[in-house]
């Protein structure tokens, strides 16, 4: 089966330095990218991450420090992965809750105002979890009949897991082939932003997931302590989660209309006389 697209989705996958996203950082990273027309195009980039990658991670990845001393930054490569990316939707392993709020990281850090206001996201971890309880490899075996060699490098982890979502459209008749219908699926809970801090309600208004101020709305706790604001912009979140806060900041300071629509056509009317 071949996915049903309307637009480019890439899939990708990281290896990372850790899994702090406000302050780890990729060592490697792979993308596939998928055109309506089922043609693809994929790359691979060992990055220079300019800290100590810890030997905890390099056990698991095998990305050690000298082996990407000599490779660009992500501040180097930022551009092409952007331009590479463009405006497709994006999917991964596990990516709605560590890939994509990382990269979004990374590519704030660069200086690229990153967002996925015009983008769907397909978690396949989250859809495999729903369906199977399993890791990637035992995923890959389960859904592909196959091994997984070379698990936990980029590569084969992003082309395991755009196999494994295509094998899951034939499995799962219920699951809808489509992009939105997978986002929707692969989606444990609605967020405003990409690590989680802020998620939304079922009124659609931003809350905290955390802290003295858990489950209550951003706007209401910013009116009763604006303080807190600033404390978040200068502690240790996620560029995202205070780019989040910002907006929320600068909606509630905008100019309300307090003019309906009916007071508007009435004003209009006695402006020109119009009976």
């Amino acid at each position: 089966m071949n996915l049903n697209l309307t637009k480019p989705i890439v899939f990708f996958d990281l290896e990372t330095t850790g899994v702090n996203i406000a302050t780890d950082k990729i060592v490697e990273i792979a993308i596939l990218k998928v055109f309506p027309n089922g043609n693809k195009e994929s790359k691979t980039w060992l990055v220079n991450p300019e800290i100590e990658i810890p030997k905890e991670a390099a056990d698991i990845h095998g990305i050690t420090n000298e082996r990407v001393v000599t490779e660009p930054t992500f501040k180097e490569l930022a551009p092409k992965i952007n331009e590479m990316i463009g405006d497709a939707d994006l999917a991964g392993f596990n990516s709605n809750r560590f890939d994509i709020p990382l990269l979004a990281e990374e590519l704030m850090r660069a200086g690229i105002d990153f967002d996925m206001k015009n983008r769907k996201a397909i978690d396949v971890q989250v859809i495999f979890h729903k369906k199977e309880q399993r890791t990637l490899s035992a995923g890959y075996q389960f859904y592909c009949g196959k091994e997984l060699e070379g698990a936990h490098g980029a590569e084969a982890d992003t082309n395991a897991t755009y196999e494994i979502l295509l094998a899951q459209l034939d499995k799962y008749e219920d699951i809808e082939n489509s992009v939105e219908a997978l986002s929707e699926f692969s989606t444990h809970g609605k967020r405003a932003d990409f690590a989680g801090f802020i998620l939304m309600n079922d009124e659609d208004q931003e809350i905290f997931s955390f802290g003295k101020y858990k489950g209550r709305t951003v706007e209401e706790v910013l009116k009763e302590n604006p303080g807190y604001n600033n404390w978040i912009q200068n502690a240790d979140f996620p560029l995202y989660t205070k780019k989040v806060l910002k907006e929320i900041k600068e909606r509630m300071s905008a100019p309300k209309e307090t003019m309906s629509e009916a007071e508007k056509l009435q004003a209009l009317q006695q402006k020109f006389n119009l009976r």
